[in-house]
């Protein structure tokens, strides 16, 4: 009985450092796994915020204007279709004259016209506190 009691007090000491040093190895992975997925996840909320701001940035940033408002076909036959496209950033209200029915803003928006003679559309869009901007374009017939 004395011997397995000494043989308990031997041991003890470097089971008790082998517990520790497997607990400390242990919490070091976790502690590692944990601030590995944290900076993975900083990176990809500044990758996120950056994207945000690129795309700001290429719709108009932060700036009442009309973005873009053509024709395609420009050109067409009498009693044919063309469709208008405009795209506007930051306006309230928008409207084409001559008049092509009820227009919300958008920043890309197409609708079908069918003129019939040369047609000058002009596109204007508001801000809601004054300020206007407008574009023009002109569908031909052609014979």
């Amino acid at each position: 009985m004395r011997e397995s009691i000494g043989l308990i007090r031997r041991v003890l000491p470097w089971l008790t450092i082998g517990v520790l040093a497997a607990m400390l190895y242990d919490g070091w992975i976790f502690y590692s796994r944990w601030r590995s997925v944290r900076r993975g996840e900083q990176a990809r909320q500044e990758e996120q915020a950056l994207r945000a701001r690129q795309t700001v940035d290429l719709i108009g940033g932060t700036d009442f204007r009309i973005i873009n408002f053509y024709a395609a076909p420009q050109g067409i036959r009498r009693g044919e279709q063309t469709k208008i496209c405009f795209g506007v950033y930051g306006a309230k209200r928008v409207h084409i004259e001559p008049a092509v029915g009820d227009l919300h803003p958008a920043i890309s928006y197409c609708l079908q016209v069918a003129p019939l003679k040369d047609t000058e559309y002009k596109l204007i869009a508001e801000d809601g506190v004054g300020h206007t901007a407008t574009a023009s374009l002109i569908i031909k017939i052609v014979h």
